[in-house]
């Protein structure tokens, strides 16, 4: 089994399932000791923003703002550099603890021994 997981999250309110589902699996691989990787881009890009994951709705879905707790408590999360400016987000405007960061970061993490890498 891979030690590291890397998830790339496309998807924001736009396609709310494959939201929550790419955060729901992140955050139980962290609460099951993997090494975790969340990487918010495309639309998910809003969710870095603090209080616009406690707008996401989901019937039968975990809560957006306890998964990003978890994985912001046990795992890594990264902003896409280019999704980032595209929103004109800079670090002061992210959650503590949330990096910004590009395409060669990603890339290197994805293809590190023993990671495996899902994108949604």
């Amino acid at each position: 089994m891979a030690k590291k997981l890397v998830i790339k999250v496309t998807a924001g309110a736009d396609a709310p399932e494959r939201c929550s589902q790419a955060f729901t699996v992140a955050a139980v691989a962290v609460a099951s000791g993997v090494d975790v990787s969340l990487w918010l881009t495309g639309e998910s890009a809003w969710f870095a923003v603090p209080g616009r994951a406690a707008e996401f709705e989901l019937p039968h879905a975990a809560p957006l703002p306890d998964l990003l707790d978890s994985l912001l408590a046990g795992g890594r999360v990264t902003l896409c550099t280019q999704c980032a400016a595209r929103r004109d987000l800079t670090e002061k405007d992210v959650i503590e603890g949330v990096r910004i960061a590009g395409a060669q970061v990603f890339v290197q993490e994805a293809l590190a021994d023993d990671t495996r890498a899902l994108v949604y």
